[in-house]
């Protein structure tokens, strides 16, 4: 068994695509994968899988959520080595000043590449900062200038249904509930 973790886009959001997290863990059981846990309302799962295809379990992930939900479900995986990897190679000193700047984790849905994502990604100067990773993207922005940030700008786009944005707490979290699995 290989630990996994979906990030599911776009649901819970301004009352749009409403899905509990006592049915959302009952369709990936039903679909076959062990292990379940969600957590918190913003379509975050970690689960146990047989599959070793990523690209697979995406697509399997993607239908049955659509068909069980009737919505376009879009959905990030990674596996528990790409997330600590990720976490791992943030910058340096990224996630360690919370009380001034907020820290988030810009994860790509592929075939977009953390390159491609750069050309995209604006930021403001004094506000933001942004680095690409060899999986995702990491961006900051000050709290006491947050109204000002160029990340808002980035959902307008259309790269942006190949991105799904998570802050860096609920990244390590995450990672966390990974690791207390086995697989």
């Amino acid at each position: 068994m290989s630990g996994y973790l979906a990030l599911l886009r776009g649901i819970n959001v301004g009352g749009k695509n409403i899905i509990k997290m006592a049915d959302l863990k009952a369709s990936f059981e039903a679909m076959g994968f062990s292990n379940v846990v969600t957590y918190i309302q913003s379509g975050n799962v970690v689960f146990q899988s047989d599959d070793k295809d990523k690209a697979a379990i995406t697509t399997k992930i993607e239908k049955g959520l659509s068909k069980r939900f009737n919505f376009e479900a879009k959905v990030v995986v990674i596996s528990k080595k790409e997330l600590a990897a990720i976490v791992k190679s943030a910058p340096k000193g990224f996630g360690e000043d919370d009380a001034t700047f907020r820290y988030d984790v810009i994860f790509l849905k592929e075939p977009l590449t953390p390159k491609e994502a750069m050309l995209s990604v604006k930021v403001r100067e004094g506000v933001d900062t942004a680095h690409a990773g060899k999986q995702a993207l990491y961006f900051s922005r000050l709290i006491s200038r947050a109204s000002q940030s160029y990340l808002t700008k980035i959902i307008g786009m259309p790269v942006y249904q190949y991105m799904t944005i998570r802050n860096w707490n609920t990244t390590t979290k995450l990672l966390a509930l990974m690791e207390g699995q086995n697989g």
